[in-house]
């Protein structure tokens, strides 16, 4: 294999007679990052693909920060904590109706694909993007139905911009589904650009010539922009989808296993909804604790501090059907030492990222406008937290991916509850302060219960600072 920096170079910068430990990790590390570069083996692509959905994730922060940045300036921030609630709540919703199938489908096919069985792949393909939208758009239709007939009795502000971000739901189900199935085959520029980065430029774009053409400037008008973005950038992927599925995915009948694929789901469902309720749970009750000023602060905050989330989604992104896959094949040293890695992955890069996130918190949070400065203090609660998740890294893909998502599913239903019953207690008497406080203490009641729980269930010790032993050559 050639390698990424030649040897001669290296030869140069670290000359034989000079070689020192200094020198022979610099060398090492240039051809660990030569082999990561370069490689086809399983490690090499989950590190790239793990790199690739970070880098995403980074230009999407700055995307979704710059484009929460304007909004809230051309909002205001009583229509900016109207838009953020109803567009968070619409996400949420959306993600709930792929009924776990978005994650699951990791799992089916890397199995299907294994046993061969192209009749049962074809099947969950089509079965999952059906099941989905359909669920999606009658939840949609019911929540449009329930805001016709009981809108008077809610809060007058949320009424119309909630109605509009019900008719994202379907596509944003949808295009959740098109997620998994692009990660499960490894295009994770399909699966993460559509949703990550086109979706926001689009709503920017829509938005400001909307602005331009004398729209009033409401979290209305926010969510009209938002549909538009959202329905064209999803039918985009869908396309674009389709077409490479076609070139790897033999025509043939489809095998409906319906039966099964919930069975495995549901479980998968009650994780991955637990799961983002608890991400979310902290902007939705303080949405309906606190005033829409309050929670455009709040939810700027959250903001700054999202580049450290998507360590941890990078490395989930990268690593879940690799678990799957080793846990299939019953490599235990193999599974054990990755997911260690996928631990390292995830905790050092978020430590430095919250350090650094928090130095420069005050001015970032002024761009929003004077008065979200006036929420810097939760970065430091908040992110204490953060780390806190990060120190046992992706846990919940590893045991829904090992067959263990009952449980799981168990884990996440009690940290919801634990959430939801800090946030009611310390919302009331501390404001945005206990909304911080809840969240970070509920982050780290998940962290010691998915280390506990996978050092039962696996016997994998999910904590950054143990060293697994290294699995046998004839193991790779």
């Amino acid at each position: 294999m050639s390698t990424f920096v030649p040897s001669h170079f290296v030869d140069l910068v670290v000359p034989g007679a000079v070689k020192n430990r200094l020198g022979e990790r610099y060398e090492k590390a240039l051809r660990k990052g030569d082999a990561i570069w370069r490689g086809d083996d399983e490690e090499a692509v989950s590190a790239r693909n793990a790199m690739f959905a970070f880098s995403i994730r980074i230009a999407s922060a700055f995307i979704a920060y710059l484009s929460q940045v304007l909004m809230a300036r051309w909002l205001g921030a009583y229509e900016f904590g109207v838009f953020v609630w109803v567009w968070t709540a619409a996400l949420l919703i959306g993600s709930l109706a792929c009924i776990g199938l978005s994650t699951a489908i990791l799992r089916f096919i890397p199995e299907y694909r294994t046993a061969g069985d192209g009749s049962a792949l074809r099947g969950v393909i089509f079965g999952s993007r059906v099941y989905s939208f359909g669920i999606a758009t009658l939840i949609a239709l019911l929540g449009m139905g329930a805001i016709s007939l009981f809108g008077d009795s809610m809060y007058q502000a949320h009424v119309m911009p909630l109605f509009l971000a019900l008719i994202c739901v379907p596509m944003i189900a949808l295009g959740d589904i098109h997620d998994g199935i692009a990660r499960a085959n490894d295009w994770m520029k399909l699966a993460l650009s559509p949703t990550f980065l086109a979706r926001p430029v689009v709503i920017l774009m829509i938005m400001a010539a909307a602005l331009a053409a004398g729209f009033p400037h409401t979290a209305s008008t926010a969510m009209g922009a938002t549909i538009v973005a959202v329905w064209l950038v999803g039918f985009i992927q869908m396309l674009v989808l389709s077409r490479k599925l076609s070139k790897v995915v033999e025509p043939g009948s489809r095998k409906m296993q319906t039966g099964f694929w919930i069975k495995i789901a549901l479980p998968i469902f009650l994780v991955d909804g637990f799961f983002n309720l608890l991400f979310n749970v902290d902007i939705l009750m303080a949405g309906m604790l606190l005033s829409p000023d309050e929670v455009g602060v709040y939810f700027a905050c959250v903001k700054v501090l999202a580049l450290i989330h998507f360590v941890y989604f990078a490395v989930r992104v990268a690593s879940a059907h690799r678990f799957s896959q080793y846990h299939t094949e019953g490599d235990k040293l193999r599974l054990d030492a990755f997911v260690h890695d996928t631990v390292r992955w995830t905790f050092w890069p978020s430590l430095v990222m919250a350090l650094f996130l928090i130095v420069i918190g005050k001015p970032v949070l002024m761009l929003f406008g004077p008065a979200f400065a006036d929420g810097y203090h939760l970065l430091f609660i908040l992110a204490i937290g953060i780390v806190a998740r990060a120190s046992v890294g992706p846990g919940e893909a590893l045991l829904s991916m090992s067959g263990h998502q009952n449980v799981c599913a168990m884990l996440y239903g009690v940290t919801l509850v634990v959430a939801v019953v800090l946030n009611l207690a310390f919302i009331p008497l501390y404001g945005l302060t206990g909304a911080a406080i809840a969240t970070a203490s509920a982050m780290i009641f998940e962290a010691l219960a998915l280390y506990s729980v996978v050092m039962r269930r696996l016997g994998l010790h999910l904590f950054v600072f143990f060293h697994p032993a290294k699995p046998a050559p004839e193991a790779r």
